[in-house]
């Protein structure tokens, strides 16, 4: 990955994950928790394509495995957001630019039912079972709710600061100016300048043809006289 993106990235991922721990997680809603860090993973993602989804999944999750007051294993959270920024990462556009909004939806809910799912397995298999006790479709229903419901006011705002990230400001400038000069350039050889001054000097020609023929018929007066 690129500097620009892994500051990016490690800075958006430690902003969401304390949201989400300081505000989102004591709000005390009923069934999951809104999920912050998983959207920025997905906006993320969709700029980045797979590969970078799934290594900044791997890293946020990892984060919010070690981040107090996390009472799972170590790792984790890490595995399921790894797999789902992957995941996402192949719905990325292939311009870049998404047409409308009902593709990022579709892939919010999808995230959001499948982290909840991979994460209840995940800890089926190393023997937590607090899923079954809160009840997997209440948590399944609220969480797609959830970050549904905050989907559109994050991962655009996370989509439009990675590409932001992406462009080189540099670049864009001296791209700018080259384009200026490649306009200036062809105005300045262009064809109505090059009429101008062409019909500035048929002018000129046409002057000095009057002159002269003047002064042969001031010639020619004075030798019949």
């Amino acid at each position: 990955m690129r500097v620009n993106r892994i500051l990016l990235s490690s800075a958006l991922v430690v902003v969401a994950l304390v949201i989400q721990v300081s505000v989102l997680a004591r709000l005390h809603l009923p069934g999951a928790v809104p999920d912050l860090l998983l959207l920025t993973v997905l906006g993320l993602a969709l700029v980045y394509g797979h590969v970078g989804g799934a290594l900044v999944g791997f890293g946020a999750g990892l984060l919010a495995d070690l981040a107090p007051p996390a009472d799972h294993a170590a790792g984790r959270y890490a595995l399921v957001l790894c797999v789902i920024g992957y995941l996402a990462g192949l719905a990325k556009p292939e311009n870049g630019r998404l047409k409308s909004a009902t593709g990022p939806m579709v892939v919010v809910v999808a995230a959001a039912i499948g982290t909840t799912l991979l994460y209840a397995g995940v800890g089926a298999l190393v023997g937590d079972t607090a899923a079954r006790h809160v009840g997997l479709g209440s948590l399944l229903f609220t969480a797609a709710l959830y970050d549904l419901l905050l989907a559109p006011f994050v991962v655009p705002g996370i989509m439009a600061l990675a590409r932001r990230a992406e462009n080189d400001p540099l670049a864009e400038t001296g791209s700018a100016a080259n384009s200026a000069n490649i306009s200036s350039g062809w105005l300045s050889s262009g064809t109505g300048l090059k009429i101008g001054g062409q019909r500035g000097g048929l002018g000129s020609l046409k002057t000095k043809a009057r002159t002269r023929t003047a002064r042969v018929g001031r010639i020619k007066g004075v030798k019949r006289l």
